[in-house]
């Protein structure tokens, strides 16, 4: 029996998640003992697994100037050209394909209004889908790198639907319209409003523009080849209302003011193409 006094026989330390691990190293968080295999490389000594994961959790995530996720590659822009170019390939080895997805009012109308959206990803000719798909890569990694994949795609989205909906209420009934050339003017515009809140030279944006705007309404008047100003414009105006809602948002409601102007683009164009059914239907008599 030990005399009163004397120290007990010392514990030897075990790792507190290994407890057959004999170790002489605590986390520097928590004090506990850790084996090599539960250690991890901190900024002072060494921490435990749980301590090391739960900090993540305090740490906040690096955003974009304009409330996106910042992403080290252009996953959106690069997912989009794959898309159309697979679209261009079905369009050349399936007949009928391109009838079936290309926006024509008449067919929207009866209630195919998936075409609103499938048309901007077929495209009238390699020469076409070449120029598109340069367009949208040069201007698209910029744009994702600053809006963030979310807010990009959105951007994309609605800039495609503007510029059909113009399309479907200007255009001839008959008319067979393709090309993403609306998502794409939607992107100029776009870069336009965001060079402008980054107070970036955009000359070079505004001069792209003007150059394919004459093109969309000079072409059609030197040869017989037609160009969808419809497409454009829409595509245009939506892209840089949509950019500057999210540029422009204040800091402390910005996702909500983001939101907010999604949701109100996508109603506004909802009842735009109402309108242009309920009229169309009643030209024929089907209202």
């Amino acid at each position: 029996m030990p005399h009163p006094g004397t120290p007990g026989p010392q514990v030897t330390p075990t790792c507190y998640r290994h407890p057959d691990r004999v170790t002489y190293v605590r986390c520097a968080r928590c004090n506990r003992f850790i084996c090599a295999e539960c250690m991890r490389d901190a900024a002072v000594g060494h921490q435990c697994v749980e301590c090391v994961n739960q900090g993540a959790k305090t740490v906040r995530q690096a955003r974009t100037q304009f409330g996106g996720v910042p992403s080290a590659k252009p996953t959106v822009t690069y997912t989009l050209i794959g898309i159309n170019v697979v679209m261009f390939v079905l369009q050349m080895a399936l007949p009928g394909f391109q009838r079936e997805f290309v926006l024509q009012a008449f067919a929207v109308a009866d209630g195919e209004l998936y075409r609103l959206l499938t048309s901007a990803f077929l495209h009238y000719g390699m020469a076409h889908l070449l120029f598109n798909m340069w367009a949208l890569y040069v201007v698209g990694v910029p744009l994702e790198a600053a809006l963030g994949r979310l807010r990009f795609f959105g951007l994309y989205a609605l800039s495609a639907l503007g510029g059909s909906v113009l399309v479907y209420l200007a255009s001839a009934p008959t008319a067979m319209t393709a090309g993403a050339s609306g998502a794409v003017f939607g992107l100029f515009g776009a870069t336009f409003v965001v060079g402008r809140r980054l107070n970036m030279d955009v000359r070079w944006v505004v001069v792209i523009i003007a150059l394919n705007l004459a093109f969309t309404f000079v072409i059609p008047l030197i040869s017989s080849q037609n160009i969808s100003w419809q497409g454009h414009i829409g595509g245009l105006v939506t892209g840089a209302v949509v950019a500057a809602a999210y540029a422009y948002a204040p800091r402390a409601s910005r996702n909500a003011v983001q939101i907010a102007a999604t949701v109100a683009v996508l109603a506004l164009c909802a009842v735009l193409i109402w309108w242009r059914t309920t009229t169309l239907l009643a030209s024929v008599g089907l209202a």
